[in-house]
């Protein structure tokens, strides 16, 4: 751990001789992570880690908010409660871009056992770790700490990851960590059953068929990442993962009861509270898109804890593979000339992801770039 306690010495000095980047090729080559820093006994974070003040939550905001992002119970989608469930996705997709659902058709083991699945690879040793680090994103299964850290221009978060990268359910198991081999493999098939199930109530909450989403082969390739927040010294200083957007089509979030997870609403931060057997659902940036901005992708961070480790597993849904260079915009049957036009230009999912990559997590819409003039 020698290279990670030069890195931690950073924090004392003074800003003439901090060289950021320098500190950060030192701790990337270590492989070890953020788990790694605390299994070393660190007291101080490296100054890399440490967000602005802006970014930061602020003690006013801690105050009691009487806002619960909605919890959607799915049970009768496909039958009488069809169209009062369609009707709440539809209000918190508008007003929310977050909410919860139960009775979704994923079993509660098949949750828990991913849950330990992820604990128990980020809590083996570094050696065994350490030969699948990797930043290459064209490898399917790779474990990393903050995927933009050597380009990113703000703070590193207080986070490892692993990361599984599937088109429409296809990877090889022989490329899992054997410690959670068959909670991946399970988990991902359950998660391809709910994107279809969730792909055709959202088309119906836009008032489109119901099969829309599916024939627009927005949602063919699934990745899985497997989040890892360790406790933190220093909390105050940092955060699990600054505010951003996700530059998915849809997310399915798998949270633990340890909490952190917060999403802007009314300029306001609302913690997502942990809801045994609930799924976190949240609208990606390619839906508000093609939307023409009637569904949100809204700002969500995590809070850096004392307590921990955290553990999440996003499985964030994208184009097909064979379809990267396909143009996206937004949906003719939502567009108007008088009331609704086009807000955003046509992309590909290789154009948008290559300017979401060349960003990283600063805090600015991805969206944005793609806005007309």
């Amino acid at each position: 751990m020698e290279v990670i306690s030069r890195a931690v010495k950073s924090v004392s000095e003074d800003c003439s001789s901090y060289d950021k980047a320098k500190e950060v090729k030192e701790f990337d080559g270590t492989k070890a992570g953020v788990k790694g820093l605390v299994d070393s006994g660190v007291i101080k974070i490296p100054r890399f880690f440490i967000h602005s003040q802006e970014s930061l939550p602020k003690s006013s905001e801690t105050s009691k908010i009487c806002l619960q992002i909605p919890l959607i119970d799915l049970q009768g989608f496909e039958g009488c409660r069809l169209t009062e469930i369609v009707t709440k996705i539809r209000e918190a997709s508008e007003t929310w871009g977050f909410f919860q659902v139960i009775n979704h058709t994923v079993p509660v083991s098949v949750m828990e056992d991913m849950i330990e699945g992820v604990r128990g690879f980020h809590e083996q040793p570094k050696e065994v770790k350490m030969e699948m680090y990797s930043r290459d994103n064209d490898k399917h299964v790779r474990y990393f700490c903050n995927g933009d850290l050597l380009v990113a221009k703000t703070a590193a978060n207080w986070r490892d990851s692993i990361a599984f990268d599937f088109h429409d359910g296809q990877l090889d198991p022989q490329f899992f960590p054997q410690i959670c081999r068959k909670a991946v493999s399970e988990y991902i098939q359950h998660m391809i059953r709910l994107r279809t199930i969730l792909a055709a109530l959202i088309s119906d909450a836009l008032g489109l068929p119901s099969d829309h989403l599916a024939s627009m082969e927005c949602m063919e390739t699934e990745s899985l990442l497997c989040h890892y927040y360790p406790p933190c010294p220093e909390p105050d200083l940092t955060l699990g993962t600054a505010k951003h957007t996700d530059p998915s089509f849809l997310t399915i979030l798998l949270q633990d009861n340890i909490g952190g997870l917060q999403v802007l609403h009314q300029n306001h931060w609302i913690d997502v509270p942990f809801e045994q057997g609930a799924l976190v659902i949240n609208i990606g940036d390619f839906i508000q898109l093609i939307t023409n901005d009637k569904f949100k992708s809204v700002e969500h961070r995590v809070l850096a804890g004392s307590v921990g480790p955290r553990i999440s597993v996003a499985c964030l849904f994208y184009p097909s593979t064979m379809k990267k260079f396909k143009p996206y915009g937004p949906i003719k049957e939502l567009l108007s000339q008088s009331d609704h036009p086009p807000i955003y230009r046509a992309t590909t999912f290789a154009e948008f992801m290559a300017h979401f990559r060349s960003k990283g997590l600063d805090g600015n819409s991805t969206l944005a770039h793609f806005k007309l003039e």
